[in-house]
């Protein structure tokens, strides 16, 4: 075939090599730059070698019928004849097909099939750089098939930024790794022109792109608009992005023809951007062959042949597609990437610098069809910092479908694979509770029956699991609809309304769409088992209730009841809270099943993408597994709560009171308030309050031996010094009614107890006969307040504690206020005490104020009035 084509692209010159090496070894990586012409010359010269097809594998459809149809125009044949493609949904070959361009997903489908690949003479892993999931897959059970069934078969990895030793010893073995094959200039030169804002802008990350950089980006089109010729290429990371970059160009619209590219856009607007136009010698006899991608030879559209085209791309144009016409590549440096929030089962985009491998794809997009120019949007430094390869789909997105194929080839954990990176534990671990949880694989992660079942629905399997067990409860083509919409890329017009999307597709409001839907339509219904049971009744469920149906089947833990009537903020059955866009035709709803939504880190709810209104009991059906019922006592607010409740998930659906809980789960419940409120609950009296200072007194004085009665220490033994009064208690009031005290003389040994009074008095008697109350409320220093008349004849201040604490004395003048503090009571009675007499006798004249406190009466009493 090769010999058939006329045209000379850099990759030509090493073509001999590569089959040489694929003769010799079996196996190979060839690199070669964007533009070299890989993806549609390779193919052609293997196929002259080997006896079976040539399976092409690309990880995007787009680029797959691209691929596919450019190798026949080189040809100078329609799709269908020697080259043909086939992806999910729809296939174009014949009986004299030699070259087949298929998704990644479709080879890995026909690998579990039969690995043997039987009539396939060459296997060729295009892009194999993405390590997207089945590019993973499909090398590895590749690498498998060759090594254990199929050692004549060739298998090539291609790319133009692979890690090529890696990719070299994953195709053959460490030991003696393929031949890589190099095709080092590229078809055409690019100019890097560094075009940085011009201010510092926001980083990217879970929220919306910084505007300053989108005014930026539009302003670089501009620029390179004025400074060169032909097409403009713009990578930017989304829809949202290309919206409105495209509405700050609006202005030019009557110069140049602004045209948006992603994988979700009609076949019609795609067909504008692809539409090949006359540039160089695409044809054998030199001839311009436009085409579209339904393989139509059409002429260019009458409104962009005549203007300057500005392409607003996702990374879908990265790769593999030549955008024709394009001269120049505006990169705005960002790309959108899923994450996978495994505890809660959610996924966001995420927006994240690019990698270099990807810069130098996007960059050689410029170059393929002439000289041609690149405008990156940062700094040469921050070129230098970027991630050399783009972060592998199996370091973070949700991998159920990834172990589902894992255990159907028989390895589920892939450690005998030839993967190029390990799944993640955790996701993996996820992963397979998903897949038990639906009965796809057993204890020991093998797949059952039911999980072929599932993987031979060719879908994801929570969506697998919808279509089988939901085709008995909505009927098989209802079933298949729906979760055609789910799984394939057909959503049309703005809006979250599950329903009203699945009613524009069947009104074909877009007819590409509606044909691209009702194809996978016709492959899940086919998926089916022969005639399936509908369950009376539920031909009538309305649409809506359908939908819901089928989507709580596949997504059960995303049922989502509102937290207000009339509101739009909702809680999953999975405890996540979501919340509706502003406007949406769904606010109001009681219930959701809610199809997609996203939560972005940091973020309070998730974000409803997609849904569809049910009402309790379809929530209750799909939900079944996560219904239960449950006999609460507890803790609640600030008392004790008994009843029975009825939930979905983290959804209360019922209760009601539990006429006569368990008292047990009372006393438990008690105790678990009181640990939460504090002792406060308890009443304190003053009897209570000293007993405690007390013993805080004899723990700090005497050691560990007595007890700990602080408020963690008492809270944490609770269950013991209360255990008799918590095992009656039934509510807070009941705490209330507790006699502390005796309650704390619980936490004593008999020997403590019986010594409590003599190491820690409760009062101290005095020499004039009064017994005065000594304050613990420090632990560390007992205090003793007492008149001064009343001490007269103590030499020294009194010691508790077995003689080891001084009390600290706060002397007082008669009328009870203090004039000193002192723990060295001889010390005070020759300084201190004859500066108070002097202050104080005249004052206090009836009170005696001896010279010699130490010898003098003690007293309480002033001495008579003289009449």
């Amino acid at each position: 075939m090769l010999s058939d084509v006329a045209l000379d692209l850099p990759v030509r010159a090493v073509l001999p090599a590569l089959v040489e090496a694929l003769a010799t070894a079996g196996a190979a990586v060839l690199v070669a730059p964007p533009g070299t012409g890989k993806t549609t010359l390779a193919p052609l010269a293997v196929v002259d070698e080997v006896a079976g097809r040539v399976v092409v594998a690309q990880p995007r459809r787009m680029a797959a019928r691209a691929a596919a149809h450019r190798m026949a125009a080189l040809l100078g044949e329609r799709v269908g004849g020697r080259i043909g493609y086939a992806v999910r949904g729809e296939r174009r070959v014949g009986p004299d097909t030699r070259v087949e361009v298929v998704t990644t997903g479709l080879l890995v489908r026909r690998l579990q099939h039969d690995p043997e690949l039987p009539g396939v003479g060459a296997v060729l892993l295009d892009e194999c750089h993405e390590r997207q999931l089945d590019a993973d897959l499909a090398l590895a059970f590749s690498v498998e098939a060759r090594a254990a069934l199929r050692p004549d078969l060739w298998l090539l990895a291609m790319s133009a930024t692979p890690p090529a030793d890696r990719f070299a010893a994953l195709l053959a073995g460490p030991d003696r790794p393929a031949p890589v094959v190099r095709a080092e200039a590229s078809l055409h030169p690019v100019t890097r022109i560094w075009a940085p804002p011009p201010r510092p802008v926001a980083a990217p990350g879970a929220g919306r792109v910084d505007p300053a950089l989108l005014d930026h980006v539009a302003a670089t089109v501009r620029r390179a608009l004025r400074e060169r010729d032909g097409d403009v290429l713009v990578f930017l990371p989304g829809a949202g992005e290309i919206t409105a970059v495209a509405a700050r160009l609006a202005d030019l619209r009557d110069a140049v023809a602004v045209l948006p590219l992603h994988g979700r856009l009609p076949a019609a607007a795609q067909d504008a951007a692809l539409w090949l136009r006359p540039v160089g010698t695409d044809a054998p006899d030199g001839s311009a062959r436009p085409f579209r991608l339904d393989g139509s030879d059409a002429a260019p559209r009458p409104e962009t042949a005549d203007r300057r085209r500005v392409v607003l791309a996702t990374a879908v144009a990265e790769s593999s597609l030549t955008v024709p016409g394009v001269r120049v590549v505006v990169d705005a440096g960002l790309s959108r990437v899923p994450r996978t929030d495994l505890a809660r089962g959610l996924g966001a985009l995420v927006t994240v610098p690019v990698s270099r491998a990807a810069a130098t794809q996007r960059a050689g997009r410029a170059g393929r069809e002439a000289p041609g120019a690149v405008y990156r949007c940062w700094s040469e430094a921050t070129h230098g910092h970027l991630a050399p390869q783009p972060e592998p789909e199996i370091a973070t997105a949700d991998l159920t479908g990834f172990a589902l194929e894992l255990a159907a080839w028989g390895d589920p954990d892939g450690s005998g694979l030839a993967l190029p990176d390990p799944p993640p534990p955790a996701a993996l671990t996820v992963a397979r509770e998903s897949l038990t949880t639906l009965a796809a694989v057993d204890a020991g992660g093998r797949i059952t029956a039911r999980g072929r079942a599932i993987a031979a629905a060719g879908t994801h399997p929570r969506l697998a699991r919808a279509l089988l067990d939901g085709a008995e409860r909505v009927g098989a083509d209802r079933a298949a609809e729906v979760v055609a919409l789910l799984a394939e890329e057909t959503r049309t017009g703005a809006g979250d309304d599950l329903t009203a999307l699945w009613r524009r597709l069947r009104g074909n409001a877009d007819p590409a769409a509606t044909a691209r839907w009702r194809a996978e339509v016709r492959r899940l219904r086919a998926a089916l088992p022969t005639g399936p049971r509908t369950t009376p009744g539920t031909d009538r469920l309305p649409d809506d209730l359908a939908a819901g149906l089928l989507v709580g089947l596949a997504y059960p833990e995303r049922l989502a009841r509102t937290r207000r009537v009339g509101g739009s903020a909702y809680l999953m059955a999975g405890g996540t809270a979501a919340e509706l866009a502003a406007g949406s035709a769904l606010a109001g709803s009681t219930w959701l099943a809610i199809a997609v939504a996203d939560r972005s880190p940091g973020a309070p709810s998730a974000r409803v993408r997609l849904a569809a209104p049910v009402d309790e009991a379809t929530a209750r059906e799909a939900g079944g597994p996560l219904l239960r019922t449950d006999r609460e006592v507890g803790w609640s607010g600030d008392d004790v709560v008994a009843r029975e409740v009825v939930r979905l998930g983290a959804i209360e659906l019922a209760d009601r009171p539990l006429a006569a809980p368990d008292q047990e789960l009372v006393a438990d419940a008690v105790l678990a308030g009181l640990r939460r409120a504090g002792l406060g609950l308890l009443t304190w009296t003053p009897e209570a309050t000293a007993l405690r200072r007390r013993l805080a007194f004899c723990r700090q004085a005497l050691g560990d031996e007595w007890p700990d009665v602080s408020e963690a220490a008492l809270l944490a033994g609770a269950a013991t010094w209360l255990g008799p009064e918590l095992a009656g208690a039934r509510r807070r009031a009941d705490l209330a009614r507790i006699d502390v005290a005796a309650a704390l003389r619980r936490l004593l040994d008999w020997r403590q107890a019986a010594r409590l009074d003599e190491l820690a008095p409760e009062r101290l008697p005095v020499p004039s006969g009064s017994r005065i109350r000594v304050d613990y409320a420090d632990p560390a220093t007992p205090v003793l307040a007492v008149k001064l008349q009343e001490t007269f004849g103590w030499r020294d201040a009194p010691r508790i504690a077995d003689g080891r604490v001084s009390v600290l004395l706060h002397l007082l003048s008669p009328a009870g206020r203090p004039v000193a503090v002192t723990a060295d009571l001889a010390s005070f009675w020759q300084v201190g005490y004859p500066q108070v007499r002097a202050e104080l006798r005249g004052r206090y004249p009836r009170h005696p104020w001896p010279e010699d406190p130490t010898t003098a009466e003690p007293t309480r009493r002033a001495a008579p009035r003289r009449r």
